[in-house]
């Protein structure tokens, strides 16, 4: 009898399609095929095998087995629980475990090698060039300097057939590592988490912890412990870092490389195409034992997953908000789960999500409670702006700028806090007050001085800095609203002009190499004064940085979202924590509007402990996550009318449930984007509720028509 086989295409379809397995191409679940789908061919993944008929019509074949790695079955049935998690089509997750198969093989490599014929002409160059081929082949250029001799002499040759062309693919290679490499001497404390961590690797199974540890503390050092461990139980184990950010990537395998005297494997979007396909087949295959990588690294196709890392766990990049909704933290657990490993969260500010977890006896808690060696935690000073605003025109405020003097005085480093690229967050006309927007957008167009255009975040829009108002025509009418770290640079070189400034944003560090440079240039101690947005708010180690000025903490606390204060705490308490991290003494100084604000008063004492009982009673209260399920639904158009009357449609065919509320639909925040109007509903649910089912009856009961599009963000991180 033919089995059939059902084929997950990397597509938005709603499920696997069946096709006949042709007699004797002996399929396995996880085989790469071509399908045909309609008038063209498509390249699949075989989900599951069946025997039997295929109903009424006949089934297509199978066209072809490609020569691909097959996915191993733990990757499948993670891209499946993944699609079921965040009510969306397996072929989006699929898409994404399959991304490192599109990009483009390395380019062979042209070699030459001597082959035996001699040249009608015998020089002393060409006698060189030959000898040198014969010892092995080398590219034209390697050839020409080993022997000695110029380009038109290795041309020469090769045109009378005494040297050959031959093309050869690079290996896929990784380095090697040192297991016996013994770490730094831990403290105590250290000690006790390592060994626990040790513990839950050589058990086996699925195991999940919690790494909590004030900055500085050593957590990188203790987790390190475990992933020797892991590796050295099992020759063929593999693990996975992940990490929110690419700039905190390099910090990380400085540590790496350390360690274990080889670099891992890399996965995040700054790899070129070529490495990033043999990053793919090497993890497939299991060469590559280590992977250091951004959120998508979760959805590689590991051979032997025996620990997976997620560090700063809290942080909210770690949520993809675009294409496949997903919040990697949670689905490091799931998959853990799935491949019987053990899963660690390692964050100096844990999300109230995974303190939850931890507190219920899910996870469990390892404490770092001290710094390590002779550091200890910096002093937080709280700067009233209402007492001590800045000078007309400035946002530094005298305190913090006398603070900046003694530090630099001391040949200390001071860095300069602001989360908001560019130059000025809004451009408007001082004529008629028209506020600069992108086109189709209701997102406020940010200056950039160092480009001289106006940039969309959201959108990627970006224009020329018009000399008059496109509005109203007034000429000269545009002024600059507001601090980005460009303009905070710009008032640090005038106060201080003797001073060593640099600036780390996405806008001034382009890629990893980028990243990896001027993290080091700081380290060096060769910047005095380091202007940054949160790329530099988290995992780095500057030995002579003593001072960190926050420029607004207020900033994260407006919007009034969900996690707002917890967000803003968090980000606070990590940027204060780069500062006195080595034996000279840190401070913090964080200019604020709003003293007495609970997560102010939390960040100067120092009492997460404080904020975070504050912060659960209220979202017990309020039945909130961890306490309760969130899911927001956004629904799209182009048509306003038409967008009402889906939306008033699909509130009226909502499902009655017991212990769901519904709030909308209402205006997003951001009501236009890209020309298409946006309307949102939250919803909220027990714990105890299938919050999943809900949100697929709901959806099936109202499919939307025409231009509107529908997105399910269970768990959402943003309210825009």
């Amino acid at each position: 009898m033919t089995r059939i086989a059902s084929i997950l295409l990397p597509m938005p379809l709603p499920e696997a399609f069946d096709y006949a397995e042709p007699e004797g191409m002996e399929l396995a679940i996880g085989d790469h095929v071509a399908v045909p789908l309609g008038p063209r061919t498509a390249r699949g993944v075989v989900s599951a095998l069946r025997e039997g008929a295929g109903g009424n019509r006949p089934l297509k074949p199978v066209l072809e087995k490609l020569d691909d790695p097959a996915l191993p079955e733990g990757t499948l049935r993670f891209v499946e629980w993944a699609a079921r998690y965040s009510v969306d089509v397996p072929g989006q997750p699929l898409a994404m475990a399959l991304r490192g198969l599109r990009a483009p093989r390395p380019k062979p490599a042209r070699l030459l090698e001597a082959t035996g014929q001699a040249p009608g002409r015998m020089t002393p160059a060409r006698e060189k060039a030959i000898a040198a081929a014969a010892e092995g082949p080398l590219p034209p250029s390697d050839l020409a300097a080993k022997a000695g001799v110029s380009a038109g002499v290795i041309k020469g040759l090769v045109d009378e057939g005494a040297l050959a062309v031959r093309l050869e693919t690079p290996d896929i290679r990784f380095d090697d590592l040192d297991l016996a490499s013994p770490g730094p001497v831990l403290n105590p404390g250290q000690r006790a988490a390592a060994d626990v961590l040790v513990e839950m690797v050589h058990a086996g199974g699925f195991q999940s912890a919690l790494l909590d540890g004030v900055t500085g503390s050593g957590k990188t050092e203790v987790y390190l412990e475990a992933v020797a461990a892991a590796l050295a139980a099992d020759p063929t184990a593999q693990v996975l870092v992940l990490l929110p950010e690419i700039a905190l990537t390099q910090a990380v395998l400085t540590r790496f490389q350390a360690r274990f005297g080889g670099m891992p494997a890399e996965w995040h979007s700054a790899v070129p195409p070529p490495r990033r396909r043999q990053v793919w087949e090497g993890v497939a295959s299991g060469k590559a034992r280590i992977v250091v990588g951004a959120r998508s690294a979760l959805f590689l196709p590991y051979a032997n997953l025996k620990l997976i890392i997620v560090d700063e766990e809290h942080d909210g990049s770690f949520k993809q908000e675009e294409g496949f909704i997903y919040q990697a933290r949670d689905l490091a657990v799931a998959r853990a789960h799935l491949e019987k490993c053990a899963v660690v969260l390692a964050s100096a500010t844990p999300s109230l999500e995974t303190l939850w977890n931890a507190g219920q006896g899910r996870y469990r808690w390892l404490r770092l409670a001290a710094r390590h060696g002779a550091s200890q935690l910096p002093d937080v000073e709280l700067i009233d702006m209402r007492e001590t605003p800045p000078e007309t025109g400035r946002w530094l405020s005298p305190p913090l700028v006398r603070a900046m003097a003694e530090t630099f005085e001391r040949g200390e480093q001071t860095l300069l806090f602001l989360n908001r690229r560019g130059y000025a967050p809004l451009v408007l006309c001082r004529a008629c007050g028209e506020r600069m927007k992108a086109p189709d957008t209701d997102s406020w167009l940010v200056e950039h001085r160092y480009t001289g255009r106006l940039v969309c975040h959201l959108t990627g829009f970006s224009m020329p800095r018009p000399d008059k108002c496109p509005h109203c025509g007034a000429q000269d009418s545009l002024v600059s609203i507001g601090p980005g770290v460009e303009r905070v640079e710009e008032e640090v070189r005038s106060l201080f002009p003797q001073a060593r400034v640099a600036v780390f944003s996405s806008d001034t560090v382009f890629d990893a190499e980028g990243a990896r440079t001027l993290v080091a240039t700081m380290a060096a101690g060769e910047i005095d004064v380091l202007v940054a947005t949160q790329a530099a708010a988290k995992g780095h180690d500057f030995p002579n940085l003593t001072l960190v000025g926050v420029v607004d903490a207020d900033l994260g606390l407006r919007g009034g979202d969900l996690r707002a204060g917890e967000r803003t705490f968090q980000l606070l308490a990590q940027a204060s924590g780069r500062a006195g991290r080595r034996e000279r003494p840190g401070r913090a100084l964080l200019q604020t509007y709003a003293p007495e604000h609970a997560v102010m008063q939390a960040l100067k004492d120092q009492d997460r402990d404080a904020f975070v009982e504050a912060e659960m009673m209220g979202r017990e209260l309020a039945a909130l996550p961890p306490f309760g399920r969130l899911a927001a639904i956004i629904v799209s158009g182009p048509d306003p009318a038409a967008l009402e009357t889906y939306v008033r449609n699909l509130a009226s065919v909502a499902p009655n449930a017991e212990g769901v509320d519904i709030f909308g639909p209402a205006d997003a925040p951001l009501a236009l984007v890209r020309g298409r109007r946006r309307k949102r509903f939250l919803v909220r649910a027990d714990r105890t509720v299938d919050l999943q089912g809900f949100l697929a009856a709901w959806r099936a009961r109202a499919r939307p028509p025409g231009q509107i599009r529908v997105t399910l963000d269970v768990d959402p991180y943003s309210f825009l």
